[in-house]
C-alpha cells in the first residue's frame, strides 16, 4: 500500500478543501485531516487542591512520544458561575482529554482560560477548549504572551511539540490568547474570584500568576516548580526571587500550585534554595574574577544543590546551561 507523507497529506487536504462545490472532495479532505491528527491522550485522574481548585496533575517533566506530551499540570478553577482554566496543556489531544475529565466534576461551561506564559505546554491545549466551548472563549494573558505566541515563539513550540511526541500532538492549531491581562484584575465566578499578579521577569518577560483568593491557592505556572529544574533561557535569578517575595508580600497563599510537581506549602522554600545556591557562588565567581567553570564547580558543591540534585528532573541535561545563565546575570549584574 503507498504511503504519503503527512506533510504531502495536509497540504493535500487543504488544497482539496479550497475547491468550491465539491463536496465529495471535502468529505475526502475532512478525512485526510483526521487521519494526520495524533491518537487520543489517556484519561488522567483528578487531584482536589482545595474547594474550588482542581488539577490534571502532569506525571513528567519534559515532553516524550510516551507522554504525548503530558508535562504541564492543568488547572480547574469551578464557581458558581462556570469553570476558569489555569493553562490549558501542550497539545488539542490533551485538552480534549481534559474536558473529559471536566465532565466528570460539573457540567458547567467553562468561561475563561488563563495562559500563564508563552510556553507551549501551557497554552496549546486552548484549541480543543476552543473548539467545544466557542472560538470566542476569553483567552487571558499578559499583552507580552499574546505577542509571543502570535510571533516565533507560537510557531516553534507547535512544531516543536510534534516533534518531541513523534506525531502524538499533530493536528493542534495556534488558538492564541484574545484578551489582555494586566497586574491587578480579577475574574469573578459568582463564589470565588482569581486575582492576577505580574511583577517583571522572572521565569519569562510576561508571567502571570493566578491567585484562588477565597481558597488562598496561588497558580505560580513556571515561576516556581516542584523537583524540575526550570527552564532559565528567557528568564532572571534576580527577578525569580522578586517575584516569589511579592506573591508573598501581596497574597495569603497557603498553597503554591506549580504547573510542575506537586502542589503544597513548601514550593517556594525548594525552588528559592535551589536558585540561591545556583545563583549566589555565580556572584561570588564573579567578583573573584573566577571563571564559569570554577563557578560550576562551586554551585555543584553547595549543598542546597548538591541536595537536590538526585530528586529533580532533568538535572544533568539542564544545570551546565542553568549555571552559565547563572554567572552571566551575576556579570551583568555587577556591571
Amino acid at each position: 500500500m503507498l504511503r504519503l507523507p503527512r506533510r504531502l497529506l495536509t497540504g493535500t487536504a487543504a488544497t482539496l478543501a479550497a475547491l468550491p462545490g465539491l463536496a465529495a472532495v471535502r468529505a475526502f479532505a475532512a478525512g485526510v485531516e483526521a487521519f494526520v491528527k495524533g491518537p487520543p491522550v489517556p484519561d488522567q485522574p483528578l487531584v482536589r487542591v482545595s474547594p474550588h481548585v482542581w488539577i490534571i496533575q502532569s506525571p513528567d517533566g519534559f515532553p516524550t512520544p510516551q507522554n504525548q506530551g503530558m508535562m504541564a499540570n492543568v488547572t480547574f478553577v469551578i464557581g458558581r458561575d462556570g469553570v476558569i482554566v489555569v493553562d490549558s496543556g501542550a497539545s488539542l489531544q490533551i485538552g480534549e482529554m481534559a474536558i473529559r475529565m471536566l465532565r466528570t466534576l460539573t457540567p458547567k461551561p467553562v468561561v475563561g482560560i488563563v495562559n500563564t506564559h508563552y510556553h507551549g505546554d501551557h497554552w496549546l491545549g486552548n484549541h480543543a477548549f476552543a473548539e467545544a466551548f466557542g472560538a470566542d472563549l476569553p483567552r487571558y494573558a499578559l499583552p507580552g504572551t499574546r505577542a509571543a505566541i502570535l510571533g516565533v515563539q507560537g510557531s516553534f513550540w507547535q512544531s516543536s511539540m510534534v516533534k518531541w511526541t513523534a506525531q502524538a500532538s499533530a493536528g493542534t492549531r495556534i488558538v492564541a490568547p484574545n484578551r489582555d491581562a494586566a497586574h491587578g484584575d480579577e475574574l469573578s465566578l459568582g463564589d470565588v474570584r482569581l486575582r492576577l499578579h505580574h511583577y517583571g521577569t522572572a521565569h519569562t518577560p510576561s508571567d502571570l500568576a493566578v491567585s484562588v483568593v477565597e481558597d488562598g491557592v496561588m497558580c505560580v505556572g513556571d515561576i516556581m516548580m516542584d523537583r524540575r529544574i526550570a527552564n532559565m533561557d528567557d528568564g532572571s535569578y534576580l527577578g525569580t526571587f522578586e517575584t516569589m517575595d511579592r506573591l508573598r508580600a501581596d497574597s495569603d497563599t497557603r498553597i503554591w500550585l506549580p504547573a510542575h510537581g506537586v502542589p503544597g506549602p513548601g514550593v517556594p522554600d525548594w525552588q528559592r534554595a535551589l536558585f540561591e545556591g545556583i545563583f549566589e557562588p555565580c556572584v561570588a565567581a564573579v567578583k573573584a574574577g573566577r571563571s564559569v567553570e570554577e563557578a560550576k564547580a562551586a554551585v555543584l558543591a553547595d549543598p542546597r544543590v548538591a541536595s537536590r540534585a538526585a530528586e529533580t528532573k532533568g538535572w544533568d541535561s539542564n544545570i551546565g546551561k542553568y549555571v552559565s545563565l547563572a554567572y552571566l546575570e551575576a556579570e551583568q549584574a555587577d556591571f
